[in-house]
């Protein structure tokens, strides 16, 4: 399977892309500066484009651009994107008194959806980027929720790549609200006891 990562030069980008390249994958680095993107491309051993370069020859495009930047990018590739599923790992949190909050509307994911011919399918949440780019293969769960099936079949394949776990199929892409709100929850736990959190299921056959 080709993958493009859009916003690939960011750490959870970089991550995905060197735990694929291991996988057997065929990755795409994008970003927004092509040179940049060949530069940490070939620091990974993988390809890098542009933005709309890379994601033209994909099989899946994963949109890891920051959360706040995340619509904005997925309009302006989707002419280049057309029919390719679209798998968003993007969360949008806010800062509360007691910790990081997700956001309160829609998510991230039924946004990317509204603007795009694709299919997206929402998915990696509670995978830390120190997690995926660690040398060991994550020893956790990955959950991905979508309502186009062949779009969730590709993304299910993916994400049981990159983990020791299981990939688990969530839901339709409503359920992205609570996917999304997953990384709030992770993101504090890391900081109050000062780890590297991630989820496993129990009780599933």
């Amino acid at each position: 399977m080709r993958v493009a990562i859009v916003g690939g030069t960011g750490p959870f980008g970089r991550a995905l892309a060197t735990r694929l390249g291991k996988a057997g994958y065929d990755v795409v680095l994008g970003s927004r500066d092509a040179a940049r993107a060949q530069e940490i491309a070939a620091e990974l051993g993988v390809e890098g484009r542009a933005n709309d370069e890379a994601v033209e020859s994909a099989d899946l495009v994963v949109l890891a651009t920051r959360a706040d930047a995340a619509v904005a990018t997925a309009r302006e590739l989707a002419g280049a994107i057309g029919p390719t599923p679209v798998l968003s790992v993007a969360s949008e949190l806010a800062r509360s008194a007691g910790g990081m909050v997700p956001r309160e509307s829609s998510s991230i994911a039924e946004e990317l959806e509204a603007v795009l011919e694709a299919p997206v399918v929402a998915g990696l949440h509670s995978l830390a980027a120190s997690n995926l780019g660690a040398e060991e293969v994550p020893d956790e769960d990955a959950f991905v929720c979508g309502d186009d099936d062949d779009a969730k079949t590709l993304a299910l394949e993916l994400a049981g790549s990159v983990t020791a776990g299981r990939a688990y199929d969530a839901g339709p892409l409503a359920s992205a609200r609570a996917l999304e709100g997953l990384t709030a929850v992770i993101v504090n736990l890391n900081k109050r006891y000062r780890g590297h959190a991630g989820l496993r299921v129990t009780g599933l056959g």
